[in-house]
């Protein structure tokens, strides 16, 4: 059952489905046109999930073929400055995220200004986060280095929010031979969360309405010139309002504000790849549990990754990554401390080693597997509950396969 839409979603589903007649009419005439103006792709992805030890995908523990991805996208082309593109997918990873579809962008391609040295590109509608070295590809199986990214900057709770938002974002390119290439974008926007992206986030028992009320995002990076190196600075802030509706709702309304500032490092070689990201966050909570409350904590994480082709088949990935919760309790006594021994002290960090490979049958199908050994839980949903009854382990694992085709 796929997951109600709101009024705004939905208007990007109609136009999003209008875009696609149009397309697979072409298809079907094939005139040569077609290439020129649109193009559609689309991607199938299914796999097996067992998890060892925390409620990461299922409360039960045990196999799950809770890894489906299933997506198409469609782009047309109206002119050499302008360019219609959207995608509608639909998802099922357990505990990860919600269950269901979601238009993931839907917007206007404008090249405003493009030379030998300059491009300059306006984004209208519902458009993608660009400001991470994996944030424009995590939304497609075969674009990602691993089934499941690094959740100390990519938690799974937070996909759809970090996935973009509706308004305006802009690229501005500036390539030179004796200075490198610089990229800077900057986007700014706002969304609503559905009821079940709420209760992901916040727990079954919160029965009010979400809000994203502002998401600013800038970032820089740069390549020097003729090297093999890129490196990345980016700064996010946003705001995010829970609104209760029924007396019966736990929680009261509240507003929590988020900072986030990370570096990135990037090789690409003939053979190795190696990346690394590293930021610090300020998480602050005011009201929800009660009117009064407040909560601020400053997160810190990193994550070393590296990449190796064996041949043009055969990739093998190894990762490492370290996330705190708050970087003044890096061990979590004073979490046990402060709620009296309700929330565990291992709720207060997670660090992670990653091993994974994938093999390429052909250019459109792909295998890739991966075992992941884990000790603490602070990315685990919903985020303001911590479930110390289902996560009673401070070390555990999840191994993964998943099976993916695109076209």
């Amino acid at each position: 059952m796929l997951l109600k839409l709101n009024n705004k979603t939905q208007c990007y589903k109609t136009i999003l489905l209008l875009m696609l007649s149009f397309a697979f009419n072409y298809c079907v005439v094939a005139n040569d046109e077609f290439d020129k103006t649109w193009q559609v792709h689309g991607f199938v992805a299914q796999g097996m999930i067992n998890v060892n030890g925390s409620n990461f995908v299922n409360d039960e523990q045990n196999l799950s073929l809770k890894l489906t991805e299933v997506g198409i996208n469609t782009s047309y082309q109206h002119s050499t400055n302008l360019r219609f593109t959207a995608q509608v997918v639909y998802l099922n990873g357990g505990n990860r995220y919600s269950k269901g579809a979601r238009v993931d962008y839907a917007l206007i391609d404008w090249t405003a200004y493009n030379d030998e040295n300059w491009l300059v590109k306006v984004y209208l509608g519902r458009y993608k986060n660009n400001h991470w070295l994996y944030s424009s590809t995590r939304d497609v199986p075969h674009t990602r280095p691993s089934i499941i990214l690094p959740q100390s900057l990519y938690f799974d709770g937070f996909r759809d929010i970090a996935m973009g938002a509706d308004g305006i974002a802009i690229n501005l390119n500036y390539s030179a031979e004796s200075l490198g290439d610089f990229d800077f974008n900057f986007s700014y926007g706002s969304s609503e969360l559905s009821s079940k992206e709420v209760k992901v986030l916040l727990g079954e028992h919160a029965l009010g309405s979400g809000k994203k009320k502002f998401t600013a995002q800038a970032s820089l990076n740069w390549q020097p010139e003729y090297s093999q190196w890129r490196f990345g600075l980016s700064l996010l802030d946003s705001d995010f309002n829970y609104h209760q509706h029924h007396q019966q709702d736990f929680f009261s309304d509240g507003t929590f504000s988020f900072q986030q500032y990370s570096i990135s490092a990037l090789f690409e070689g003939e053979y190795w790849q190696f990346s690394s990201e590293a930021f610090q966050q300020n998480f602050s909570q005011d009201g929800f549990f009660f009117p009064g409350f407040h909560q601020r904590n400053i997160g810190q994480g990193a994550y070393a990754q590296f990449q190796y082709k064996y041949n043009d088949q055969l990739k093998f990935l190894s990762r490492l990554e370290l996330s705190y919760a708050d970087k003044n309790d890096r061990n979590g006594k004073k979490l046990e401390r402060k709620t009296d021994g309700v929330v565990p002290r291992y709720f207060g960090y997670q660090h992670d080693i990653t091993l994974g490979a994938s093999f390429d049958f052909n250019d459109k199908l792909r295998l890739q597997i991966e075992y992941h050994k884990i000790k603490g839980t602070s990315r685990l949903t919903p985020i303001t509950a911590p479930n110390k009854l289902l996560n009673k382990n401070e070390s555990w694992s999840l191994w993964a396969l998943q099976l993916m085709y695109w076209f």
